[in-house]
């Protein structure tokens, strides 16, 4: 079902040996370059066709109507409706603390230097369909969105063959949320509708949020013309453990994440050849009982491995090397170890935080860097629909302080006019 990599006695991080799903953007683009330009050229009448030849839902109205918003909170399970509501109200809370303030540096006297943070003024956020359907997606894009002073929200999302809407309980997240500008597109439509603007949706200046590699290739296409936070790809979780950590844990969240998709990544380290051969009887016993069997099969054989190191220090070299999407840490003195981490989308710590906790309402964001992208790139965030401005005021007298230096790097530039734009102000 998965296949071990021992990595003992090498000293490697297992750079060239590691396992993970490709995301064949470049492919992809070949396929979405032609449904973005004919959205460009012919706008929700373009949205509409493709939408019927792609997905075979016809939509005659891409806006969901206000009534469609009600309606769904309403007949929304009470049970989902307060889960909801307290994953939106954990989420502002560690949302509305990542806010940043104006600040203004005295450079020199007379000379000040303010950096402004300020929204970008309309976000399209794109919630996915496929598979499956995620609510939680609304909460983990609009929240941040909303906490850093965006003014206009809108969403799109998948509409469903027997409705043509997006999915009911997505719709009664928009409306838990205040949100009343849906759309329901999916794909790399959605994307270009966002980038381009139609006769229905307005341009956005940012489009956010996870989709499968046709949303991610035209995200790659349309960058430039519009902001992206990342080109997501499959889910995947990386755990570091040791013989004090349960085999059945391990198993279960292993299975958890590969039920996203069957193109899901899934990583056990460990320094214990027992722990493996009880999580391997472990994944036996809970694969078989689980809904999507064939999805978690399929996840867990193609591009998941356990993996053997010598220690934990090999085996943290090896879980920063492959920088999860999620990285669990079920070891002894986990906080310890997880100081550790250099590179991960998000670290979850001890045997009471699995990634399904930061999935749904640790507070947490779940849209996380995947493909080892996490290297270099963070998770959304307040910060990603925040742009830093920078703001300089000079007294006369604090230019005339520095225009020799200006003089000398204009002049080493051959930029003589710079030079000019200052002396004229300050001659010497």
């Amino acid at each position: 079902m998965i296949h071990r990599i021992d990595l003992r006695g090498t000293h490697s991080d297992g750079r060239d040996v590691l396992p993970r799903a490709e995301l064949n953007v470049e492919s992809a683009m070949d396929l979405v370059r032609p449904l973005c330009d004919d959205v460009r050229a012919r706008g929700s009448q373009a949205i509409r066709e493709i939408t019927a030849r792609i997905d075979g839902v016809d939509v005659p109205q891409l806006r969901v109507p206000a009534k469609n918003l009600r309606d769904a909170l309403q007949a929304l399970d009470p049970d989902v409706r307060a889960a909801l509501e307290e994953s939106i109200r954990r989420a502002r809370i560690v949302h509305s603390a990542q806010c940043r303030a104006s600040h203004t540096v005295h450079v020199a006297e007379g000379a000040t230097v303010t950096e402004r943070w300020v929204p970008v003024s309309r976000v399209g956020l794109y919630v996915p369909g496929g598979l499956t359907v995620y609510p939680s997606s609304v909460v983990m894009n609009v929240v941040p969105a909303q906490e850093a002073g965006v003014k206009s929200l809108a969403i799109a999302s998948p509409p469903q063959k027997d409705s043509g809407l997006p999915h009911p309980v997505v719709l009664a997240a928009c409306a838990l949320l205040g949100i009343d500008e849906v759309y329901s597109v999916g794909g790399a439509q959605a994307v270009a509708m966002f980038a381009y603007g139609t006769e229905d949706c307005p341009r956005a200046d940012l489009v956010t949020g996870p989709g499968n590699v046709f949303v991610a290739a035209a995200k790659r296409l349309l960058k430039g013309v519009i902001g992206i936070d990342s080109e997501a790809g499959p889910t995947e979780i990386g755990i570091l453990a040791d013989d004090s950590a349960s085999p059945v844990y391990l198993a279960a969240d292993l299975v958890s994440q590969a039920e996203h998709d069957p193109r899901a990544s899934c990583l056990l380290v460990t320094d214990s050849p027992t722990l493996l051969d009880e999580v391997e009887k472990q994944l036996r016993l809970q694969v078989g009982a689980t809904k999507h069997r064939e999805r978690v099969e399929t996840a867990l054989s193609s591009q998941s491995a356990l993996v053997l190191v010598d220690d934990l220090d090999q085996g943290l070299a090896v879980v920063n090397e492959w920088a999860a999407e999620h990285l669990e840490i079920l070891t002894r003195d986990a906080d310890t170890v997880a100081d550790r981490v250099t590179n991960a989308g998000a670290v979850f710590v001890g045997p009471y935080a699995p990634v399904s906790l930061g999935d749904y309402i640790a507070g947490s964001n779940h849209v996380l860097p995947t493909g080892g992208t996490a290297r270099h790139s963070s998770g959304l965030s307040v910060q990603s629909f925040l742009r830093g401005v920078h703001v300089i005021k000079y007294s006369q007298e604090a230019l005339a302080a520095v225009a020799h230096h200006i003089d000398a790097l204009g002049s080493a530039e051959d930029l003589l006019a710079h030079v000019n734009a200052v002396r004229v102000r300050v001659p010497r």
